[in-house]
């Protein structure tokens, strides 16, 4: 029985689907995408004669019921999210749905906004003595956020951190990125990274809300924070890998 495809669609730039998701979509018959967020283009990809369905005016029923229609008829259905499906994509409530009915589903990731945006900016989230976490969350709003993963106790790890879905808290974020990194260290915001009209802004955790308001960014923002963001900002000399050391030794080199 052919699977409901649930497809990264990747940051923006059709080019940076995977391979096994452009040829999901090549191949499908009905395609549920989240229209306010999909880039069109990648609908070109499409077989003339697909089925294109908008999931953003549609309540999870109508999804699901759309989605089994499609399936119980003998189509491919492609479910196609944003970046990658497993990150603020809401597929488990999906994926349950369909099992639930007896219907199978298989998840190709995505590459998500965070690294994309890192690739842009020639940023590594993961620096040799400097920091070696990445935590990806979002500041707490109409939907809240568990307490023991409140911003602030978040930044206060001191690791990189790539905050989404956050662009319209930003007095809160600022504060509380301020509490964990200092109030002058600098963040990076990412406005649709990959997209042709992306822009890059940079400033502090105090200055956050003035200029997220003054540079009219309130949705589509990534905020970068952290001492690799840092790093990059300052120009900070940064300690070599051990990785290349002509000294150090591992499986595959002798030192």
């Amino acid at each position: 029985m052919t699977p409901v495809l649930f497809v990264g669609a990747g940051p923006g730039d059709p080019k940076l689907i995977t391979v096994a998701g452009r040829e999901a979509l090549a191949e499908a018959d009905l395609i549920v995408q989240a229209g306010s967020l999909v880039n069109p283009e990648l609908l070109a990809w499409t077989r003339p004669g697909a089925r294109i369905v908008d999931s953003a005016p549609l309540t999870l029923g109508e999804i699901i019921d759309i989605m089994v229609q499609g399936h119980e008829a003998g189509g491919k259905v492609v479910r196609l999210h944003t970046g990658d499906p497993s990150l603020y994509g809401a597929i488990r409530e999906q994926l349950a749905a369909l099992e639930a009915r007896g219907i199978p589903a298989r998840v190709i990731p995505g590459v998500t906004a965070a690294l994309a945006a890192a690739a842009e900016l020639g940023l590594e989230f993961t620096l040799p003595e400097i920091t070696q976490t990445l935590i990806i969350t979002r500041a707490a709003g109409r939907t809240p956020v568990p307490d023991g993963e409140n911003l602030a106790a978040l930044a206060a790890v001191g690791a990189s951190l790539a905050l989404y879905l956050s662009a319209g808290q930003g007095e809160e974020a600022g504060r509380a990125l301020a509490r964990g990194y200092g109030p002058e260290a600098p963040l990076a915001l990412c406005y649709r990274a990959t997209w042709p009209d992306a822009r890059l802004v940079w400033t502090t955790c105090s200055r956050l809300a003035e200029t997220l308001k003054a540079e009219g960014l309130d949705r589509h923002t990534l905020i970068l924070a952290g001492p690799a963001v840092a790093t990059l900002r300052n120009q900070t000399e940064v300690p070599a890998s051990r990785l290349y050391d002509a000294g150090f030794s591992h499986a595959h080199r002798q030192g």
